[in-house]
């Protein structure tokens, strides 16, 4: 039911409230009135004819047939003439107002009074005087027809005017369903234009501004979304290069542990046989052949030292324990004044290929930098599988975290890795640890981490 049938309902509604209200009054009003003038008129009648009437009784009855011919009817009374045996010598003639018309029965019972009967004896007979108020009822239902007939022209008027007036003042609001329709469909350009009614008005004020803001909220999320996209083209971007350049690195790595690793202990093992031949002929000789050897030594350890910071390459042929096993034998050997615990419970757990590189770089990475910027003569490795994940746990006894260090530039190794745990679905946190130094540690899905 629209808004404008409702209203024109309600004021149907209390109009015909109105309307029953006043003929309720007035069918009261004429109740009153047509009492009142019936038994007025009733007793004014037998008054009368009770003081005139004993004059011609008294000349017999043929002189009281004639005064009451003479008299015909008294307002709205019937007039009857009986002898002493109770036979009707006279009535009234009836009332030629409004003849051969009545009230219905129904109304005729609502307004009328109850009957009033005056008799006045007379010795050779009786005079009876009936109130008659139907030409009363008459009178007050032709009032009635009136009064109803112009409460329906009035109803039906000022119904038509309301249901004229409030689809005028409702236009509005059409307008703006409307426009709220075509947003619903997915236009957001729709403007509504200046509304006439003031309430009309503001809620069209309102719907524009709730446009603006959200064209503004949609085109936001728009560049949100590109934002997103290109951030996530920039990830996938990161992760493929990072994929090829651990290739490179791993590449280089064999190429120097396969090619140019045997060529050094070639080169060493060539130099000492020369040293070995030219020791009786030329002292200067050997001294540079032994130096030769000596060189092709330190080349090879630090080409060893590389191969691992380019990729661990045990990793590759014996797993993860072994790699970080290795890592820890190197720090002792590198730093012998640092002590570096490893403790290991993986079980049979096999790890994939990236989450073992991603381990195995943070066990670097925290190592590192805690050598570097902790000072640290203590350090505690932990890896460990459970509950479903597989975690990396890294402890010094450093000097701990700068009080500013979130906020500083570099740290390249830590957002790789934590790039690399958010691509595992994993989490990379670092912190201070009790009582001192700096804790790391990584924690990736098993089901990511496995094979």
């Amino acid at each position: 039911m629209t808004l404008r049938l409702k209203i024109n309902l309600i004021v149907g509604v209390l109009t015909i409230l109105f309307l029953a209200a006043v003929i309720g009054l007035q069918l009261r009003s004429m109740r009153a009135s047509v009492h009142e003038e019936v038994v007025a008129a009733n007793r004014v009648a037998a008054q009368l004819l009770n003081r005139t009437a004993w004059r011609y009784a008294a000349q017999g009855t043929p002189a009281m047939l004639a005064f009451l011919q003479g008299v015909g009817r008294v307002r709205s009374n019937d007039i009857t003439l009986y002898d002493n045996e109770g036979r009707e010598l006279y009535r009234s003639p009836p009332s030629i107002y409004k003849a051969g018309r009545d009230a219905p029965d129904w109304f005729d019972r609502l307004v009328a009074p109850e009957s009033s009967v005056q008799s006045i004896e007379f010795p050779d007979g009786k005079l009876v005087v009936q109130a008659n108020a139907s030409r009363a009822a008459v009178d007050a239902w032709d009032y009635m027809v009136w009064l109803v007939g112009s409460a329906v022209v009035l109803l039906v008027l000022v119904n038509g005017l309301v249901f004229w007036l409030v689809g005028r003042t409702v236009r509005p609001f059409g307008q703006i369903v409307e426009a709220l329709g075509e947003v619903q469909s997915g236009r957001f350009d729709v403007v509504l234009p200046p509304l006439p009614v003031r309430e009309a008005a503001k809620i069209g004020s309102a719907f524009n501004r709730m446009v603006g803001q959200l064209q503004d909220h949609i085109e936001t999320e728009k560049r949100a979304v590109r934002a997103e996209r290109q951030l996530s083209d920039s990830r996938e971007l990161t992760r493929w290069i990072e994929h090829h350049v651990e290739q490179e690195r791993r590449m280089i790595a064999r190429e120097l542990h396969d090619e140019l690793g045997q060529s050094v202990t070639a080169m060493r093992s060539m130099a000492l046989s020369v040293a070995q031949r030219v020791a009786p002929l030329d002292a200067q000789a050997e001294q540079a052949a032994r130096l030769i050897a000596d060189e092709s030594s330190r080349l090879y350890d630090a080409m060893h030292g590389i191969i691992p910071r380019l990729t661990p390459l045990v990793l590759d042929n014996f797993g993860l324990a072994e790699a970080l096993a290795d890592l820890a034998e190197r720090t002792r050997r590198a730093q012998p004044e640092v002590a570096v615990e490893v403790n290991q419970s993986v079980g049979d757990a096999t790890l994939s290929g990236d989450a073992a590189l991603t381990l195995y770089r943070a066990a670097q990475e925290g190592i590192t930098n805690a050598l570097r910027h902790g000072r640290a003569r203590r350090i505690v490795l932990t890896l460990a599988v459970d509950a479903g994940t597989v975690r990396l746990e890294l402890v010094d006894d450093g000097t701990g975290l700068a009080p500013d260090w979130s906020g500083r530039t570099g740290h390249y190794g830590l957002r790789w890795l934590a790039e690399r745990a958010q691509a595992l679905h994993g989490t990379l946190e670092l912190g201070p640890a009790e009582p001192a130094g700096t804790r790391l540690r990584l924690v990736l899905p098993l089901e990511t981490g496995t094979a």
